[in-house]
């Protein structure tokens, strides 16, 4: 079933309804530590779960004659596999995410051809993080450079429009394409204005729902929201959360996700006296935040649980 219809079935049951995202294991793990997160939400129905996707990086290592040897790795791949294998195992929908970054539009066309044949309709195409150590985003030569660009590829081969068929007549895949939104302003944009119109050109390109990225303010978000439309964006907007867990989150999450802290959240967490504490204040805030959302008449909550599970069922218990 296509996320949007799944969306819309909870907006007129009336009743809210969250999903949350995890990372893909890390090479050389299993599967087991991400059953592991998923095994205590399932009491609380979620409504569909994303997998995110990591391009590689880059990894030194040091010779015997002192000089560093530079080696690219991906950390975590398997993005396709572990969505089958959680679809398989808990029936539940899935969205694996698709990447710009460090794949050329053959690389992209076969992994959505895979998850064709796995009976995966939903992703969510982005165009990834920069390479690290790079202050700009670099493409792959024969990729693609915006996330724009991406949706117009899975949208044509739903139209059954593939680089270079091999058949006369090539199969209509039936993705349904989800994207990003900011509601604090993506921070490579000059402006929220020119935000919105980047985001319109994803949604007119084919997209059919967006989720937001963490905001731990639920006016921005609602404000974000009401732009949207105003601006002729009319797809379901899914808002997304993260609960708080560490003190160092007070300048990681600014740094890495550029998203701003409210007072009231950042003095909370500075008088916490350890992470356990942090962890309790997060929960709260994010019980809080979500009922605020709820009360706005958003049927979906996205959570973004970086693979770490368990303030999840506190949160869900009390919402869900």
């Amino acid at each position: 079933m296509h996320i949007t219809d799944i969306i819309r079935k909870a907006g007129t049951e009336g009743k809210p309804r969250f999903s949350f995202e995890l990372l893909p294991p890390l090479k050389g793990d299993g599967t087991q530590r991400t059953f592991e997160a998923i095994d205590p939400l399932m009491e609380f129905s979620p409504i569909f779960c994303s997998v995110t996707y990591h391009r590689e990086d880059v990894k030194y290592i040091e010779k015997e004659n002192g000089l560093l040897e530079r080696h690219t790795v991906r950390r975590r791949p398997g993005t396709v596999g572990i969505s089958a294998a959680i679809m398989q195992r808990y029936g539940l929908t899935v969205i694996p995410h698709l990447i710009c970054g460090g794949q050329s539009r053959y690389d992209i066309e076969d992994a959505l051809i895979d998850l064709d044949f796995l009976g995966i309709q939903n992703v969510l195409a982005l165009r990834g993080d920069n390479l690290k150590g790079e202050h700009t985003f670099r493409n792959h030569p024969d990729g693609h450079l915006h996330a724009s660009e991406l949706v117009e590829q899975i949208e044509r081969m739903n139209r059954g429009v593939f680089i270079d068929g091999e058949v006369e007549q090539c199969h209509n895949t039936n993705f349904c394409i989800g994207v990003a939104g900011y509601p604090e302003k993506h921070a490579e944009a000059p402006n929220k204005a020119e935000d919105l119109r980047r985001l319109k050109e994803k949604v007119d390109a084919g997209a059919a729902y967006i989720i937001t990225q963490m905001s731990f303010d639920s006016a921005k978000i609602l404000s974000f929201i009401d732009d949207c439309r105003a601006a002729g964006i009319d797809v379901p907007i899914v808002p997304g959360i993260k609960p708080f867990s560490t003190k160092a989150q007070l300048t990681m999450l600014p740094q890495i996700f550029h998203v701003d802290l409210p007072e009231a959240l950042v003095e909370t967490v500075k008088r916490c006296n350890n992470n356990a504490e942090v962890r309790e204040a997060g929960v709260e805030w994010a019980i809080a935040q979500g009922r605020e959302l709820i009360a706005a008449g958003i049927p979906v909550l996205h959570f973004y649980t970086m693979g770490k599970t368990d303030n999840m069922v506190k949160i869900a218990r009390a919402l869900f």
